[in-house]
């Protein structure tokens, strides 16, 4: 069914019932996908999800119905239905359906191309094929995986709002098992598609996986440590919630209170971009229809500001920072950054190895959502990587665990390579070098 005719019924009945104040949220998406087992394809699949949300003010509250059900009907049940949950809800709405930003500013990217099934297959399977070639040890095991997302968002309101986003993806995986003197190994790599080559992707994913041969556990200790960018971002990610201000105001988080106070190292910056380059899925507006923008969270160590949707900066006496977010379209109004990223500082990998002198350089942590507490900043996580002597990555280690707090490792951060990896999720982070941490092992 045509999302205009949907939004006609829809405004109709609104106006049959006299509902003056509300919104209709509309998201589709999908998904393609082809993936491998040895050398043939496994699983050709598409799927395709989404609907509409209708929500409106009822006596000084605010009433939400959604249907994934695209019909006539069902569209204009919504208003009713969202009418009679307004009419039961015990929660006060105190900022109403928002009237507008006064501009938008639109990302200039490239319009999506979505990869059809055959192009998906022929990727799939010549990725395959360079893992398997790249070096006699890879063995059965090794797969690839390729897939299209796409997404849309609309938001059309009574106060004359209509917004629309497109955005998509192309992604490549790759994952290659190798076997030397009796012992397994794996590693993964995730990419944009035409971000690297076959040949590229696949060098770099066995090189990955032959690194790990012979690693051995660490003693305990304390190690300075250098967290390569994918960590660094994992763990961020993890603990993104505590710049949250609905979080804050929950009494969920340590940073509640904090704004104005330093919480990281000086040299420490954390931005806020929906149209950062080589941000995956751009955004030029929120869930609330407000218009999206860069901020700065962390300044030379200094918390600027929590993350704020128009309810949590309605009772914290600011302006919203355009971070509602929705985790689905039938979902209520949420905060969330939208390309979250400690900036890059001055050093390259190589210099932050030296600066390290000796430690471990950690590329890979197991179960960090598990051995981690977001509210309290507490982590320790399994981790695997290389030792550092004298400044060089020498010998692989693996099964050691590293403990910490999230909150401290901001603060105690000595520096930052010059490179930020931004992932799928919107995160990212340069490489960090942490010193004196406390690591678990044999």
């Amino acid at each position: 069914m045509n999302f205009e005719l949907l939004k006609e019924a829809i405004i109709k009945r609104a106006a049959e019932l006299g509902v003056t104040d509300y919104e209709i949220y509309y998201e589709s998406s999908s998904k393609s996908s082809a993936e491998t087992l040895g050398h043939e394809i496994s699983a050709l699949n598409s799927s395709e999800a989404g609907g509409i949300c209708f929500r409106c003010s009822v006596d000084g509250k605010m009433g939400y119905a959604s249907t994934q059900l695209m019909e006539i009907t069902e569209a204009e049940e919504l208003v009713e239905r969202a009418l009679e949950n307004g009419r039961y809800t015990e929660k006060d709405d105190n900022v109403g359906i928002f009237e507008g930003s006064p501009e938008y500013v639109r990302p200039n990217v490239n319009e999506f191309k979505a990869l059809s099934p055959e192009e998906l297959k022929s990727v799939a399977l010549s990725v395959q094929k360079a893992t398997y070639g790249a070096d006699r040890r890879v063995v059965d095991g090794t797969q690839s995986q390729v897939e299209s997302i796409s997404e849309t968002v609309r938001i059309v309101n009574s106060h004359g709002l209509d917004l629309s986003n497109s955005v998509g993806i192309n992604v490549v995986f790759a994952e290659a098992v190798v076997e030397d003197g009796g012992e397994h190994q794996n590693d993964y790599i995730i990419k944009e598609y035409g971000k690297m080559s076959d040949c590229e992707l696949a060098k770099t994913v066995v090189e990955g996986a032959l690194s790990k041969i012979g690693a051995d556990s660490v003693t305990t200790g304390k190690y300075n440590i250098v967290f390569d960018a994918v960590q660094m971002r994992t763990i961020l990610g993890v603990f993104t919630g505590a710049f949250s201000a609905k979080t804050a105001q929950a009494g969920m988080s340590r940073l509640a209170g904090k704004e104005g106070e330093k919480i990281a190292a000086d040299f420490v910056n954390i931005t806020d971009d929906p149209m950062r380059d080589g941000t995956p899925m751009q955004a030029y507006f929120d869930a609330e229809g407000v218009a999206a923008f860069r901020k700065d969270v962390v300044r030379d160590g200094v918390l600027v500001t929590l993350l704020h949707n128009r309810e949590t900066a309605s009772k914290a006496g600011c302006v919203t920072t355009g971070n509602a977010s929705k985790v689905s379209y039938s979902s209520p109004i949420d905060v969330k950054p939208h390309t979250f990223c400690i900036e890059a500082g001055d050093y390259s990998e190589d210099e932050l190895l030296k600066l390290a002198d000796h430690g471990i350089y950690i590329n890979e942590v197991k179960g960090l959502h598990a051995g981690a507490n977001p509210v309290t900043g507490d982590f320790s996580i399994e981790s695997a990587g290389f030792l550092i002597e004298n400044g060089i990555k020498t010998v692989p280690v693996k099964s050691f665990t590293v403990a910490g707090n999230f909150f401290e490792l901001l603060r105690d951060i000595s520096a930052l390579s010059d490179k930020v990896d931004i992932g799928f999720s919107g995160i990212g982070a340069p490489a960090v070098l942490v010193k004196n941490m406390s690591v678990a092992g044999k």
